[in-house]
């Protein structure tokens, strides 16, 4: 092994979390007594080939308080034409605003969960809570999938990642590989 380390520097651990943010932004939509919210979400990760999919919540998160509430909620995928609101929605709390009016968001009824679909994403997944894991201060929820929906007919189709540092990176060209796939045909 190589013992030198005179191109690498140290990079603070607190921030690590930025070398693997590697799913899409995301929204996540709740509803709580007869009012509906949505939150932004990049600390996510899919969790297997099923619709399965972990989120990061705190409890001074106004979602966080719905989540466990209702068990239920929307995760969905808004496309670069959204970023700018995404960010906006995430800078504010839904104790304070009525953020689908406030960021002209339509919502739209799921057919399993209470919580609204979110018309202007590309995808959208409706989730039920399977565990709830304490993880350092904040908590890991499971959700399952039970019902998605998607946005064939939108123009815009790239989703955008944070890199944790207020700057996003946006999907580029699709390169198809699937031929090469060899293992995976079956699923293709």
């Amino acid at each position: 092994m190589r013992n030198d380390k005179s191109t690498l520097e140290e990079f603070a651990l607190d921030r690590a979390f930025t070398f693997f943010e590697c799913g899409p932004v995301m929204l996540i939509a709740t509803r709580l007594n007869g009012r509906d919210n949505v939150m932004t979400a990049s600390c996510h990760a899919s969790m297997g080939f099923e619709p399965t999919v972990g989120v990061m919540l705190g409890e001074w998160n106004y979602s966080y308080r719905a989540l466990v509430k209702t068990g239920e909620c929307v995760i969905a995928a808004p496309a670069v034409d959204l970023m700018k609101k995404t960010v906006a929605i995430g800078n504010c709390s839904g104790s304070d605003i009525d953020k689908f009016k406030a960021f002209h968001l339509t919502p739209v009824k799921a057919k399993y969960v209470k919580a609204p679909l979110i018309g202007e994403c590309l995808k959208n997944l409706e989730c039920v809570v399977e565990k709830k894991i304490a993880i350092n201060g904040s908590y890991l929820f499971v959700l399952r999938g039970v019902a998605a929906w998607h946005n064939p007919h939108r123009k815009e189709r790239r989703v955008f990642h944070a890199n944790g540092d207020g700057t996003f990176t946006i999907d580029g060209r699709t390169i198809d590989l699937k031929s090469d796939m060899t293992k995976w045909q079956d699923c293709i």
